[in-house]
C-alpha cells in the first residue's frame, strides 16, 4: 500500500517543541525523495525542509537553526524536530514525497508531487 502517514502535531505555546513523524510505505520511502511542508490558512503551501539522498539538510529561511529534518530508514520515517516555535509557525504541516528535485523548487513547490500525506496541523499560542 502506497501511503504517508503524519502525526505528532498538536497545540503548544509559544517557545516550545514538538516533533512530527512521517511515516511512510517502503515502496515510497525507498523510491522518493521526502520532504515537509506547511500550509497556514490563506497562504501558499511551501517547503519547511528536506534531507537529501547524501545527508544534506535544507531549511526554509525563517525556521533554520529552530526545525531539525532526520530519517530513520529502519521505520521508513521522516521526522521534523521543532523547537522555539513562534506564531507564524501554526500551520497544516504535511509531507510529501516526489522525485529529486533542488531545494528551491521544492522551496516553492515548484514541482510536481507524487504522493501527500492527510497532514497534523500545528497551532502555537501565547
Amino acid at each position: 500500500q502506497v501511503r504517508l502517514v503524519e502525526s505528532g502535531g498538536g497545540s503548544v505555546e509559544a517557545g516550545g517543541s514538538l516533533r512530527l513523524s512521517c511515516a511512510a510505505s517502503a515502496y515510497i520511502y525507498s523510491t522518493y525523495y521526502m520532504a515537509w511542508f506547511r500550509q497556514a490558512p490563506g497562504k501558499e503551501r511551501e517547503g519547511v525542509a528536506a534531507l537529501n539522498g547524501d545527508g544534506t539538510e535544507y531549511y526554509l529561511d525563517s525556521v533554520k537553526g529552530r526545525f531539525t529534518v532526520s530519517r530513520d530508514s529502519a521505520k521508513n520515517t521522516l521526522y521534523l524536530e521543532m523547537r522555539n516555535l513562534k506564531f507564524e509557525d501554526a500551520a497544516m504541516y504535511y509531507c510529501a514525497a516526489f522525485r529529486p528535485a533542488p531545494w528551491p523548487a521544492i522551496r516553492s513547490l515548484a514541482m510536481p508531487v507524487s504522493h501527500w500525506g492527510q497532514g497534523t496541523q500545528v497551532t502555537v499560542s501565547s
